[in-house]
């Protein structure tokens, strides 16, 4: 239903206006009485079997929604019947921001892919935590959080602390986010020195909290194998959690649109088909260089269960989906679901 009706009616929209328009009709739709155990009823898979104890938490199945979705919390509620073990909210900052100039949001159907440069658009961490803490639902929540745009990076780990301490008590999980090419300057945090003291300040103010909360790294695909060493020995140092594998690339390599519309668009961070090979491959280099020590959560390109199915068997404990999401609609929850039980794994 969604490929051959909900989809196309969507794509007759700009992207950022069809996302505007999916969340007010998802909300309206769960008004409805019994909606939401109708959902749950059609897309959601329940199995011991499909169980993930990873980093303290047990996840219900490994089948994730990553950020940038739903950035502001404002659908986790209705986002819980749709078969997710796990939603990611954010990217969030201190202080809400508007984001970069519109439009910001482009399709590339002849890539399955999307570009994007949202620029941290959200709420602030007090709203986005009101909201959190007002929702009936159980699922298991990740916190994406970054810096806004003016903070310069020596003042970084300002920001970071901020929305870490006001996000603890409505979040499972955090995730540090110097990764995006949309925040000027962003992705110079992710070089070791700048990176270790962000993290280990991070994890000394969250091991004096009562009951800490697993904190894990979101990187680029476009780390060369050098970076990625340094990634393995950071996290391994500030003994974080685990790491997230990976954010939208800046690459435009052997896309099939035309390339007067990719230059046309111009900058922003590609997510979709296009990053379904890369991604996986920084799962794998991962893994074999920690030893499989440190939990990845494996994220980029995944729009079947065969894509899952490799950055599982390439050595991820979890798998989120957005773009994917887009492009394939709610029921490819269940059926990554399926396929895992088939599998085994």
């Amino acid at each position: 239903m969604y490929k051959l009706l909900i989809k196309p009616i969507l794509f007759c929209f700009s992207p950022e206006r069809a996302h505007h328009i999916t969340f007010s009709f998802i909300k309206f739709l769960f008004f409805i009485p019994g909606i939401s155990y109708i959902f749950r009823l059609i897309y959601t898979v329940k199995d011991k079997k499909l169980e993930r104890t990873v980093f303290g938490i047990t996840f219900p199945n490994p089948v994730g929604l990553a950020a940038g979705f739903d950035k502001d919390a404002k659908i986790v509620d209705e986002f819980s019947s749709l078969g997710f073990g796990f939603i990611e909210i954010g990217t969030v900052t201190p202080v809400p921001q508007s984001g970069n100039e519109k439009p910001r949001l482009f399709r590339l159907p002849e890539d399955e892919a999307v570009i994007n440069r949202m620029g941290f658009n959200n709420g602030g961490m007090k709203e986005v935590a009101a909201r959190l803490r007002k929702r009936k639902s159980k699922i298991l929540i990740g916190g994406n959080i970054g810096k806004n745009k003016v903070t310069p990076n020596e003042e970084a780990l300002n920001d970071y602390i901020k929305a870490f301490n006001e996000l603890f008590d409505c979040v499972d999980y955090f995730v540090v986010n110097v990764s995006s090419p949309n925040t000027p300057g962003l992705r110079a945090l992710q070089e070791k020195g700048p990176l270790t003291e962000i993290l280990k300040s991070l994890q000394d103010v969250n091991q004096k909290k009562a009951a800490p909360k697993p904190i894990l790294l979101k990187i680029a695909p476009d780390l060369t194998n050098e970076q990625l060493d340094d990634i393995v020995e950071i996290i391994t140092e500030t003994k974080l959690s685990g790491i997230i594998a990976t954010n939208t690339t800046i690459s435009r390599d052997g896309l099939r649109t035309e390339v007067e519309r990719v230059e046309e668009i111009g900058m922003g961070g590609l997510s979709g088909r296009p990053l379904t090979v890369r991604s996986t491959e920084v799962i794998r280099y991962l893994v074999k260089k920690s030893n499989n020590t440190i939990p990845i959560i494996g994220v980029g390109g995944i729009h079947s269960p065969k894509d899952a199915l490799e950055k599982l068997e390439a050595g991820a404990v979890l798998v989120q989906l957005y773009t994917g999401f887009i492009y394939e609609g709610p029921g490819l929850v269940g059926a990554i679901n399926k396929a895992i039980l088939k599998k085994k794994f």
